[in-house]
């Protein structure tokens, strides 16, 4: 069964950077996988998305030019780069594969 393991979270100045992992526990070449993001009262939202050999990626306007996803299929992990945080990139982040959910990592961007 499909395993999804999300970390890197934490407590980070605005204008910091993180790098989010999400680790899987089967091996996903041929899969797309996303990372998504709720923010307390907020619904969930995807704020990024690459595709099975990583040569695609999408990104909606609010992060596009600060975070990076990338994969590493040998090790079955794929990243989330988030610089330029900002107060409301605050959010517990998931990543997403094959309609599975990990738990989640909680980034919180504040002074």
């Amino acid at each position: 069964q499909l395993q999804l393991v999300e970390s890197g979270g934490g407590l980070v100045q605005p204008g910091g950077s993180l790098r989010l992992s999400c680790t899987a526990s089967v091996n996903l070449d041929g899969y797309a996988i996303g990372w998504f993001r709720q923010a307390p009262g907020k619904e969930r939202e995807g704020v990024s998305c690459i595709s099975s050999r990583g040569g695609a990626t999408n990104y909606p306007v609010s992060v596009k030019g600060r975070f990076t996803i990338s994969r590493d299929n040998p090790k079955n992990t794929v990243y989330l780069q988030m610089n330029s945080l900002k107060p409301e990139d605050t959010a517990v982040y998931y990543c997403n594969a094959l309609n599975d959910w990990g738990k989640g990592t909680l980034v919180t961007v504040s002074s």
